[in-house]
């Protein structure tokens, strides 16, 4: 059996990329919306990026989830943990190194995590 990686044991930069830009992928697949992924890593201890996605309702912020789950599971990433419901507006999927934030576009705009890393580097990936 091979090795089960969270972001924490990836063996390079190189791999984190390619995992932030599969990530972004994978959400834009199933139609996130205003998919961004900010290099946090000078401005907080708990990741090194954020990736912010909105759905448009629970159920596709459900989806969303089911999908990335089974998209990184293919990978061989597991997530350390997955906080928050679709129907709470706000799913985050922690990778150690990288955060994945599912919001409804009401409760991205309440807590407006751009802003609040305003400082930090967008990634075109």
């Amino acid at each position: 059996m091979g090795k089960i990686y969270t972001t924490k044991n990836l063996e390079s930069m190189q791999d984190s990329r390619e995992l932030l830009k599969a990530i972004k992928n994978i959400l834009e697949e199933k139609k996130a919306e205003d998919v961004v992924v900010l290099d946090v890593s000078k401005h907080t201890n708990i990741a090194d990026y954020f990736i912010i996605a909105t759905a448009n309702s629970s159920v596709h912020a459900k989806a969303l989830l089911k999908h990335l789950l089974e998209e990184l599971e293919k990978r061989r990433v597991r997530p350390d943990h997955v906080e928050g419901k679709e129907e709470s507006g706000w799913i985050l999927v922690d990778l150690i190194d990288i955060i994945v934030h599912v919001f409804l576009k009401e409760w991205r705009g309440y807590y407006d995590l751009e802003w609040l890393y305003s400082n930090a580097e967008r990634l075109n990936l």
